[in-house]
């Protein structure tokens, strides 16, 4: 029978070789590891950034993977701003609202920041807990069930200090706390490696796009082919002469009552289903009958089509459909760009989320609650587009090539974010104990 007094120890799945023979995880209170009891930070509005003033942190300029990323940067200045710098080792909790349990380390990468009130500081003792430990600990199942069940309140979600002190974990000896937080720190520096390639990525793009289209009042763009370097300006066209534009009809609409479960009808794509990055995403699709679908074969998507946001806060936001999971339409909010014989997709979808158009779906927008493009603004606006000569591949296949190998090297990439993140969930359910 086990003694009353008898510490629980748990052991995780997987464990270092050098720990295999080590005493199995004690359960203890993290009040206990603190060098001073948790506390909220300064109650102080924020100013315009100052490089002479402290930078704040605000629960906003967490991100969900815990780095310090204000949008943008703020300062602070209250004569009592000496009592609430971070320090190497601590870490703040964000204390209420949807962000409630949000944690950040202290980077002195980050400069000299200030926490504000929505914030509880922590200074783990670190002779006997790694910060790098706790913070990692942050992202375990048992932590987000702790936090699920504490900042339940009647109103607003929300945990305090004395609740934070009073949180329960399992830890191992200091020298293996610090072990799996080195193994996953390396990894957390991988993935940001990746995804700030990523971003590279896509500023290049987004550069190249700019010297490979004309820019405003010019019909000749800035960076050119070599077998089209003095070569004819490029024509000035209507959105509508390259593409067919079709919406879904108003009469055939559909109803709460036209939706049915995945695997009993078709896909109706909606805004939601596109990224930022010009992607689609069917993983949280709305499914509506065959009898519907097959109703308006014009907005029926196929390889090569290209969707436009039209309805909506997202208006404007496009993307070209490379696959599809299953038959697929939209929804009203979205119109279907069709590409007429000899205009190449890839070109378009490149020129549609181009400024030369995204500058025009800003003033063609009406409406004041429910921003909205009709179709026939649509088609009305100004493009151009290179002219035809007896070069093969053309110079919009050039362009289309060019910017598409961009686009593969950008999917790419970010499947490697998704698949190192996948990577680190599954080996932190195996170095931390299952409770």
């Amino acid at each position: 029978m086990e003694k009353e007094n008898e510490i629980k120890t748990v052991v995780p799945a997987l464990r270092f070789p050098e720990f295999q023979d080590t005493e199995g995880w004690k359960e203890y209170i993290l009040g206990d590891f603190l060098l001073e009891q948790p506390r909220y930070g300064i109650n102080a509005p924020a100013v315009p950034f100052l490089e002479e003033l402290p930078t704040y942190i605000r629960i906003t300029d967490i991100s969900e993977n815990g780095c310090f990323l204000p949008n943008p940067k703020v300062s602070v200045n209250h004569g009592a701003i000496n009592d609430f710098y971070l320090n190497i080792g601590d870490l703040v909790f964000a204390r209420t609202g949807a962000s409630v349990g949000k944690c950040y380390k202290y980077s002195e990468k980050d400069g000299k920041l200030v926490f504000a009130g929505f914030l509880i500081k922590v200074s783990p003792d670190q002779t006997r807990l790694s910060s790098d430990f706790l913070f990692q600990f942050t992202f375990t199942q048992q932590y987000w069930k702790w936090i699920d069940l504490t900042s339940t309140r009647s109103g607003q979600p929300g945990i305090n200090s004395k609740e934070l002190a009073a949180m329960e974990l399992y830890l191992p000896v200091k020298d293996e706390q610090q072990k799996i937080a080195d193994c996953l720190s390396s990894l957390d520096e991988l993935i940001e490696a990746t995804a700030q390639k990523v971003e590279t990525l896509k500023e290049h793009k987004k550069g190249l796009m700019q010297r490979l289209f004309p820019a405003e009042g010019k019909n000749v763009p800035d960076l050119r082919f070599p077998e089209f370097q003095g070569t004819s300006a490029w024509e000035e066209k209507k959105l509508g002469d390259v593409v067919e534009i079709k919406g879904r009809i108003g009469f055939r609409g559909y109803t709460t009552k036209d939706i049915v479960e995945q695997g009993d009808g078709a896909i109706s794509l909606s805004p939601t289903n596109i990224a930022d990055n010009g992607i689609l995403n069917f993983e949280k699709s709305t499914y509506i009958s065959w009898e519907k679908y097959e109703e308006s074969p014009e907005i029926q998507l196929k390889k090569g089509y290209i969707v436009l946001v039209k309805t909506g806060s997202s208006y404007g936001k496009s993307a070209l459909v490379k696959e599809l999971p299953t038959k697929t339409t939209v929804n009203p909010q979205i119109v279907v760009l069709k590409p007429k014989e000899g205009i190449n997709e890839h070109f378009i979808s490149a020129l549609i989320s181009h400024s030369m158009v995204q500058r025009q779906i800003k003033c063609a927008v009406v409406g004041g609650a429910i921003p909205t493009l009709s179709q026939e603004s649509i088609s009305k606006f100004d493009i151009l587009y290179p002219k035809k000569t007896s070069h093969k591949p053309s110079e919009q296949e050039k362009i289309a090539d060019c910017l598409s190998s961009l686009d593969e090297l950008i999917e790419a990439t970010s499947r490697k974010v998704e698949i190192l993140k996948d990577h680190k969930k599954g080996l932190m359910q195996q170095l931390f104990p299952k409770i």
